[in-house]
C-alpha cells in the first residue's frame, strides 16, 4: 500500500491512498462490532478478490470520524487499484456518528437498498469443489455507504484515535472516543457518555471493568449528600439491613424482591437537587412508581397450598405405603411357586423406582403469567424520546427457522400455511426473518414458498387490519364458529370473501405444482432431446446410438433446477446436490409502509395499514455423498450459520413444517421472559404442544395432555422444561454453547449446599475449563483478543462474519441497564431502535459458504455448539446441554394456544414415532449426556428428571414380563402370594387408593380431565409393550455393534374437504413388527382365563381366591389394551387376515405349551409330548 500526504499547512487536505489488493469493510448501525463485506475465509468463494455482480464493481469503504471517502475501483486480471480521497468534515459536510442513524437518512433519501432488486431475484448456489454462483435475472448497481471508521474517535470533528477501553469510567456501550474528547465530556457534560447518553462510571471507583465483583460483595451505590447540586444515584432509599448494620442495599430491589409498597413512609425522597434519570429535568415529587414501564414482565404463581400441600404429603404417604408393600412381599414368599414370587418382586421394585423418578421432580410446579402492555410500553412507547425520534421499535430480532425434508409426506400446502401464519406475526415487521430449511432440496417446496410469498402481500394485510387469529389461512377459513364475531369494521365481509375466493386459487396451484412441474419438466426435456438429435444429425454420428439427455427438473424461467431432480442424476439426488439460497422477501424498512386504495391491484384496502413483510428465506443445505448429514440437527445448525450472516437476531424460535402460530402475540409472550429480570440466565422458552385433527376420544393419547400439562409445568418449578423439538425461543448465545453470565453450583446431598458463581470473562482470565465458554464482551480489546478470535475459529469455523456476529448476538439479548444483573452487562434503552443492515451479494455468498457439507469438519459444531449431534433425539440432548451449563429454561402456557400442529392418528405412525423417541432416550442413556454425569450447576430434581428420560424405555422389559404373569398364574393354578392374605390386601389398597388420590390432585392443579389421565395410562402399557422394548433392543444393538439405526419421516396430514372422513386416517390398518408382543399379550390372557374358569368350574377342590385374583389382573391388562385391539378392527369391526392368521398361531403355541406343561388329569404318566 502507498500512502502520499502533503504536510504543508497551506496544502489541500486530500489524502490519496492506492493498495494493490485486499478487502474493505463496511459496518452495519444495528452492530457494535462490524460485518465483513469481503470475506477472510479461504474457502470462500469471494475471499481476496471479492465478489462480482451483474451491476458493477464499485468498492465499499468505511467513513471516518473526519470526514468521508469517496471510492473508485478498477477491475483487472491482475491486480486491484483503489484511490480513496479522504474529505475532511467542515460544518456544511458533516459526518453523523453511529448513534445517529446514518445509515437511516442515507436510505430514507436514496428510497430503498440498491442492491434489493439483485439479491431478491437471485438464486445463490455452492458447495463441495464448486464455486459459489449467484444466478440474477436482473441486476443493480451498488452505492457506496458512508460510515464511520471502527477504529477512530466517534466525535464530529475529530479524527483522533479512538481509546481501547482501558480508563477508568469508560461506558460499556461500546462507543469510540479518543481520551482528550472523554476528558471534555466528564468536564463539560457532566460525565455523560456522547454515544448512549448514560452517565459514565465514578472515575473514584476501585473495582475495575475487568473484575467483575462477587455477589457476595456486590453493593448498592451509597446515596450522595443533596447539597451542592449534585446528582442522585439509582438508589432512591438509604436503609440500612436488619440483617448486616455494615453494609447498605438496594431499597427499590427490595421493595420488588417482596411486593413492598413505593411512599414517602417507605424511602426518603429529596425536595431540591434532585434529578432523576439521565436528563435534566428536576422533580420535587417522587417518581412515579405506579408508572406500568416499571413494573415487571411476568409473574409467577404457585399451585394454591389446599391442592399442592396434600398433594406433597400423599406422595410421601404413597412412598411409606410401597416400602411396606414391598417388605412385606419380600418377606413372605411363596414357596409352592418361587418362580411366580420372585418375577413379580423383582417387576414391583422396578415399577417402584421407576415411579419415584417420575414423581419427585413433580414437587414443585408453578404457572406463570405475562404482562403484554408492559412490554409495549417499555419497547415500543409513543413518547417522545430523543435517543429515539423515530418511535422505531426497540425489540431484539427473532429468526423463525421452519424445518421440512420431505414434499411428499410433509405436504406444501401445509408448509405453506404456516409460512403465512409467521409472517403475518404481530411483532415489529423489520425484527422477524422466516427461513424455510428444505432438507430435500424439491422445487416443489421453492415453488410452493414462492406462492406463499405472493399471497402474503394480500392475506398479512387482511390479518393486521382485521385483528384476525389464527392467521393460518387454512385453519381460519375452517372455524365453524361466526366470523364476524368482534369484527366492527363494515368491509370486513367484502374483504374476507375475496381473500377467501384468492386462498381457493392459492390452493389449486399449490396442489398442482407436482403435475405441473412434471408437465414443463418433460416439455424441457423434449425440447432438450430435440436438439440433441438435431446436433447428432449435423456432426453426421450415428443415429442409432442413445442420445445421453439427463431428465432434469426445470424451474419456470426455463433453467436447471439446482436441487433435487425427480428422476436422480449425479449432482440432483436427495443425499447428492449444490447448497441454495433464495431470499424470496427482502428485508422490510424500519417505518411504516401504508398501502392504497381498492383497485385492480389491491384488493383491500390497506389506505391505514401497514403492508411491510417480514424477510423470507429459502435454504437448502449442500449435500454430497461420503458425509455425515445429521438429519435434521445438521440442518438447524446451517440454518444457525447462515442466518447469521443475513440476520442475526438474537432469540431463534424454531417450528416444524405442520406447526404454525395460532396465537399472533406468542412471540411478544416469549420476550416477555427474555428481557424481564432475570431473563438473561434464560437459555429458551418453550411452549407446550398443541395438536389439531385428534379424534374427539383420542385413542392413542396423541395430545399428549399428561406430559405438556403435568410433567413439563413441574419441570418449570425447578430449572426449566427440556426442550421438546419445536416451539421453542433459542437465546442464540446460549445455542453457541456459551455459558450463562452467572451460574448456581449445587453441592453437598441433594445439592443443599449453593455456591453462585459469576461467568464473566476477564482481562487475566485465560484458563478454561473444556466444556466452558464465557460470553464475549463488545469493545473489550486486549492483548489476547487474536487468541481468542483463534479459538472461536477452531469451534464455529473459519467464516470470519460468522464470528464477528457472535458479540452482535450477544448484544442484542442484553437485558436493558435498569434490569441487568449484578456484574453483568446491559444496553441502553433504545440501542436496537436502528435500521437493520442491508444485504449484498458478498453477505449472501458468505452464506453459500457456510452450509456447505464439509464447513463443520474439525469444528465443534453438533458436539458443544448447536443442535447436538449423535442422538435420534436431539432435541432433549441439545436442551441437556444447556442446563448443564448453567441455563435455565421457562415453559410458557399462553392463554391462547401459541402454536398448533398435527400428530399422527394411526396406530402404526403413533407407534413408529413413539419408536423413535424410546430409541434416543436409549442412546441417551448410554452416552455421556447421562444425567449422572451432570455437573454440579445442574439442580438434584432436574437431574432426577432427566435420568428418568434415559431409564424409561427400560421399564418395558419388567411390563412385559407383568403382563404376562397373570395368565402365567391362571395356567398353572398358583398366585404371586400364597394366599390373600389380610395384611396384602389392604397394603394393595392402600397403594392403589394413593395412586387414585394423586391422580386426582394432578388434575386440579394442571387442568386436565380425567378422561386424559386415562388415556395417558393406557397408552403407557401399549408403548411399553410394543415399541419400548424394541427401542431397548436396536438401542443396545447400536451400542454394542454399532448398527445404525434409521427412521422414516412421520407423514404429515392435510385437512379434508370432506367432513366426514375427517379421522378416515384412525382406521387405516398397516401392518408393523410391534404389534406382535400386545397381540401376544391378550390371546395369551385370554385364553388363561377361559381354561382357568374351566378348570375352577370343574374342579372338585375349587380356589376361587386365586382365580379371582388372577382374573383381576388380567383384566387390569386388557382393559389398558383395550384401545389397541380396537385399532385392530378398523372402523366396522372388520379385523384384518394377517391379525388372524397371528392370533391363531399364537393360541396353537400357547395351547400346546400347555398341555405339555400341565397334562389333564388321568393321562399316563410316562406319556411325553415332544414338538416335532
Amino acid at each position: 500500500m502507498v500512502k502520499m500526504a502533503v504536510d504543508s499547512p497551506t496544502s489541500s487536505p486530500v489524502t490519496i491512498t492506492v493498495t494493490s489488493s485486499g478487502g474493505s469493510r463496511s459496518m452495519g448501525l444495528t452492530s457494535p462490532v462490524p460485518r465483513h463485506s469481503i470475506s477472510n475465509n479461504p474457502n470462500s468463494p469471494i475471499s481476496g478478490r471479492g465478489l462480482r455482480s451483474s451491476g458493477g464493481g464499485e468498492n465499499r469503504r468505511a467513513s471516518s470520524s473526519s470526514g468521508r471517502y469517496l471510492s473508485f475501483s478498477k477491475d483487472g486480471t491482475d491486480e486491484f487499484v483503489a484511490y480513496t480521497v479522504h474529505i475532511p468534515s467542515t460544518p456544511d459536510n458533516r459526518v453523523l456518528s453511529e448513534s445517529q442513524n446514518s445509515l437511516l437518512e442515507a436510505s430514507k433519501s436514496r428510497g430503498k437498498n440498491p442492491s434489493e432488486d439483485f439479491i431478491k431475484d437471485t438464486i445463490f448456489t455452492g458447495g463441495f469443489n464448486s464455486e459459489t454462483r449467484a444466478h440474477a435475472r436482473k441486476s443493480s448497481e451498488e452505492e457506496s455507504v458512508v460510515m464511520k471508521s471502527k477504529t477512530v474517535c466517534g466525535m464530529d470533528g475529530c479524527d483522533e484515535k479512538a481509546m481501547e477501553g482501558n480508563l477508568k469510567g469508560y461506558c460499556e456501550c461500546g462507543f469510540k472516543i479518543c481520551k482528550d474528547c472523554y476528558m471534555d465530556c466528564i468536564e463539560n457534560d457532566g460525565g455523560n457518555c456522547p454515544g448512549c447518553k448514560e452517565p459514565n462510571k465514578d472515575l473514584s471507583d476501585n473495582e475495575s471493568d475487568h473484575e467483575p465483583r462477587s455477589e457476595e460483595k456486590d453493593q448498592a451505590n451509597p446515596l450522595p449528600s443533596w447539597g451542592g447540586g449534585t446528582k442522585l444515584e439509582k438508589n432512591f432509599s438509604l436503609v440500612q439491613s436488619f440483617k448486616n448494620p455494615n453494609h447498605e442495599f438496594d431499597h427499590t430491589r427490595w421493595l420488588f424482591e417482596t411486593k413492598g409498597t413505593y411512599g414517602y413512609g417507605n424511602a426518603l425522597w429529596p425536595r431540591d437537587g434532585y434529578e432523576f434519570g439521565r436528563g435534566t429535568d428536576r422533580y420535587e415529587n417522587p417518581p412515579d412508581f405506579s408508572d406500568r414501564r416499571n413494573k415487571p414482565l411476568t409473574r409467577k404463581i404457585g399451585i394454591s397450598a389446599a391442592i399442592i400441600s396434600p398433594y406433597r404429603l400423599l406422595i410421601v404417604l404413597r412412598l411409606g405405603a410401597l416400602a411396606c408393600f414391598l417388605t412385606w412381599r419380600i418377606s413372605h414368599p411363596n414357596h409352592e411357586a418361587m418362580w411366580l414370587w420372585l418375577m413379580s418382586v423383582i417387576c414391583e421394585m422396578w415399577f417402584a423406582l421407576s415411579w419415584v423418578l417420575d414423581q419427585l421432580p413433580k414437587i414443585c410446579p408453578v404457572k406463570r403469567v405475562t404482562d403484554l402492555s408492559v412490554l409495549k410500553e417499555r419497547f415500543e412507547s409513543t413518547q417522545l424520546n430523543l435517543r429515539n425520534p423515530k418511535q422505531l421499535s426497540d425489540l431484539p430480532g427473532i429468526d423463525v427457522f421452519v424445518s421440512t425434508a420431505d414434499a411428499d409426506k410433509e405436504p406444501p400446502l401445509v408448509t405453506a400455511n404456516t409460512i403465512l401464519s409467521i409472517l403475518a406475526v404481530d411483532y415489529p415487521v423489520e425484527k422477524i426473518s422466516c427461513y424455510l430449511s428444505d432438507d430435500g432440496g424439491s422445487l416443489v417446496t421453492f415453488e410452493a414458498l414462492a406462492e406463499a410469498a405472493s399471497f402474503a402481500r394480500l392475506w398479512v394485510p387482511f390479518c393486521r387490519k382485521h385483528k384476525i387469529e389464527p392467521r393460518n389461512p387454512e385453519a381460519y377459513f375452517a372455524q365453524k364458529r361466526d366470523p364476524l364475531k368482534n369484527k366492527v369494521r363494515l368491509d370486513f365481509v367484502r374483504d374476507r370473501r375475496r381473500v377467501k375466493r384468492e386462498y381457493d386459487e392459492f390452493k389449486v396451484r399449490i396442489n398442482a405444482l407436482p403435475e405441473s412441474i412434471r408437465r414443463r419438466s418433460d416439455a424441457y426435456n423434449a425440447q432438450a432431446e430435440l436438439r440433441a438429435k438435431k446436433k447428432q444429425n449435423e456432426l453426421g454420428e450415428n443415429p442409432s446410438e442413445p442420445i445421453n439427455v439427463p431428465k432434469a427438473t426445470w424451474m419456470a424461467d426455463g433453467s436447471h433446477w439446482h436441487g433435487t431432480w425427480s428422476s436422480s442424476s449425479s449432482g440432483h439426488s436427495r443425499g447428492d446436490h449444490e447448497g441454495i439460497i433464495q431470499i424470496m422477501l427482502v428485508p422490510a424498512s424500519p417505518e411504516p409502509l401504508f398501502g392504497a386504495e381498492i383497485n385492480e391491484e389491491n384488493l383491500v384496502d390497506t389506505t391505514d395499514v401497514d403492508i411491510r413483510l417480514p424477510m423470507l428465506v429459502y435454504v437448502s443445505r449442500e449435500k454430497r455423498p461420503g458425509f455425515d448429514h445429521n438429519k435434521k440437527a445438521g440442518a438447524m445448525n446451517a440454518c444457525v450459520r447462515s442466518s447469521a450472516i443475513m440476520s442475526n437476531g438474537a432469540f431463534i424460535l424454531n417450528l416444524d413444517c405442520d406447526h404454525y402460530i395460532y396465537n399472533s402475540l406468542a412471540l411478544r409472550e416469549g420476550m416477555c421472559f427474555m428481557l424481564d429480570r432475570g431473563g438473561d440466565k434464560i437459555c429458551y422458552v418453550q411452549f407446550p404442544q398443541r395438536f389439531e385433527g385428534i379424534d374427539p376420544n383420542d385413542r392413542y393419547a396423541n395430545h399428549n395432555t399428561v406430559f405438556f400439562d403435568v410433567s413439563m409445568r413441574a419441570l418449570d418449578g425447578l430449572q426449566g422444561p427440556m426442550y421438546v423439538g419445536t416451539g421453542c425461543i433459542f437465546r442464540r448465545i446460549a445455542l453457541y454453547g456459551f455459558s450463562p453470565p452467572r451460574a448456581t453450583e449445587h453441592h453437598g446431598w441433594f445439592g443443599r449446599h449453593k455456591t453462585r458463581k459469576l461467568l464473566r470473562k476477564s482481562k487475566g482470565q485465560k484458563d478454561q475449563e473444556d466444556d466452558e465458554m464465557l460470553l464475549p464482551i463488545i469493545g473489550n480489546q486486549n492483548d489476547d483478543d487474536d487468541v481468542a478470535r483463534a479459538s472461536l475459529a477452531k469451534q464455529f469455523g473459519n467464516s470470519t462474519s460468522l464470528i464477528d456476529s457472535i458479540a452482535v448476538a450477544e448484544f442484542g439479548g442484553r437485558l436493558l441497564h435498569e434490569l441487568r444483573g449484578k456484574g453483568c452487562l446491559g444496553r441502553p434503552a433504545g440501542s436496537l431502535a436502528v435500521q437493520r443492515e442491508p444485504l449484498d451479494a458478498s453477505a449472501l455468498a458468505e452464506a453459500v459458504s457456510v452450509i456447505t457439507c464439509f464447513y463443520e469438519d474439525k469444528t465443534e459444531w453438533g458436539k458443544r455448539v448447536g443442535w447436538i449431534y449423535g442422538s435420534v433425539t436431539e432435541d432433549v440432548v441439545t436442551g441437556y446441554r444447556m442446563h448443564n451449563r448453567g441455563w435455565r429454561s421457562i415453559y410458557c402456557v399462553t392463554k391462547r394456544d401459541a402454536f398448533r400442529g398435527t400428530a399422527p392418528i394411526n396406530l402404526t405412525d403413533r407407534l413408529n414415532q413413539v419408536l423413535r423417541w424410546a430409541t434416543g432416550s436409549v442412546e441417551i442413556f448410554f452416552s455421556r449426556n447421562n444425567a449422572l454425569f451432570a455437573s454440579p450447576r445442574m439442580k438434584f430434581l432436574q437431574r432426577v428428571a432427566y435420568f428418568n428420560v434415559g431409564i424409561y424405555p427400560f421399564t418395558s422389559m419388567f411390563l412385559l414380563v407383568y403382563c404376562v404373569l397373570p395368565a402365567l398364574s391362571l395356567f398353572s393354578g398358583k398366585f404371586i402370594v400364597q394366599s390373600l392374605d389380610v395384611t396384602f390386601l389392604v397394603l394393595l389398597l392402600a397403594v392403589t387408593l394413593t395412586l387414585c388420590m394423586l391422580a386426582v390432585l394432578e388434575i386440579r392443579w394442571s387442568g386436565i380431565t380425567l378422561h386424559d389421565w386415562w388415556r395417558n395410562e393406557q397408552f403407557w402399557l401399549i408403548g411399553g409393550t410394543s415399541a419400548h422394548p424394541a427401542a431397548v433392543v436396536q438401542g443396545l444393538l447400536k451400542v454394542i455393534a454399532g448398527v445404525d439405526i434409521s427412521f422414516t419421516l412421520t407423514s404429515k396430514s392435510t385437512a379434508s374437504d370432506d367432513g366426514d372422513d375427517d379421522f378416515a386416517e384412525l382406521y387405516e390398518f398397516r401392518w408393523t413388527t410391534l404389534m406382535i408382543p400386545p397381540i401376544t399379550i391378550i390371546m395369551f390372557n385370554l385364553i388363561a382365563i377361559g381354561v382357568a374358569i374351566s378348570r375352577t368350574v370343574y374342579s372338585p377342590f375349587p380356589q376361587w381366591s386365586k382365580l379371582l385374583g388372577g382374573v383381576f389382573f388380567s383384566f387390569w391388562v386388557l382393559s389398558h389394551l383395550y384401545p389397541f385391539a380396537k385399532g385392530l378392527m378398523g372402523k366396522r369391526g372388520k379385523i384384518p387376515t394377517i391379525v388372524f392368521l397371528w392370533s391363531g398361531l399364537i393360541c396353537i403355541i400357547i395351547s400346546l405349551l400347555t398341555v405339555y406343561i400341565y397334562p389333564p388329569y388321568g393321562s399316563q404318566p410316562n406319556l411325553r409330548f415332544q414338538l416335532p
